[in-house]
């Protein structure tokens, strides 16, 4: 039985870097649909409703962020934004706006082919993550049907709060949430710039849970942006 190839849809007003994609993607299986400016981009999101798109942000007719705004009214579709713009706050702008990952170029291939498989082995816009309420990763399980958690089989007492950070990480399982939104979801809007109150949570979440913040396995830190929870959805 074959399987159709994954569709990703390169958007993007550089020609060689299309190309690039182009040749990169297609020898590892993908599908490559293209588009040059952001209103192109959207047409093939409707007509041809790619798996995973490839934005950049400096398109000649509407900003990156503006597609990005008018893709997330009517699509869930996996967004990585590919960009020259490198700033902290153009990526959590992105990643506020329902970009799921962003990448600065100049990028490597094979980041970006490792990232690229990580959303579509999350595939948001199919609700997996929300679909399911147990999540795994190694030895540590996630169940927030029962809001119980357990690492090696034995119960992890956690806080209100820890768990609040770790239940909304879980619902955006492969996916950077910003700090921004974590904080107004569990602290509230008051709080949008308390930072070191979730640092501390997340410090406490490692420390339970065995992940190691010097190679973490489990909760990884984007530096002044967010954090990303690598876990499965269980059946």
């Amino acid at each position: 039985m074959t399987t159709e190839p994954r569709r990703v849809l390169v958007v993007d007003d550089e020609p060689q870097i299309r190309r690039f994609l182009r040749i990169s993607l297609t020898s590892q299986g993908f599908l490559v649909l293209e588009a040059s400016t952001g209103r192109e981009g959207l047409a093939q999101v409707r007509e041809s409703l790619p798996d995973l798109v490839l934005l950049d942000l400096g398109l000649p007719d509407m900003d990156g962020q503006e597609v990005l705004d008018a893709l997330r009214a009517e699509s869930s579709v996996p967004v990585i934004v590919v960009s020259v713009r490198g700033q902290e706050s153009e990526k959590v702008r992105a990643l506020d706006r329902g970009a799921n990952d962003y990448v600065t170029k100049p990028f490597g291939i094979r980041e970006l082919l490792a990232r690229i498989r990580a959303l579509l082995r999350h595939p948001l816009h199919a609700s997996l993550a929300g679909a399911s309420s147990r999540f795994v990763r190694g030895e540590v399980v996630i169940d927030l049907a029962t809001r119980e958690v357990f690492k090696d089989a034995i119960p992890v007492h956690l806080t209100p709060k820890e768990y609040a950070v770790l239940a909304r990480l879980c619902r955006h399982a492969g996916r950077v949430v910003t700090q921004t939104q974590l904080l107004r979801e569990v602290w509230g809007p008051v709080h949008a710039e308390d930072t070191h109150y979730l640092r501390i949570v997340i410090s406490k979440l490692r420390h339970k849970l065995g992940d190691d913040p010097q190679k973490p396995y489990l909760l990884h830190t984007e530096a002044g942006i967010g954090y990303r929870l690598l876990v499965e959805p269980m059946s």
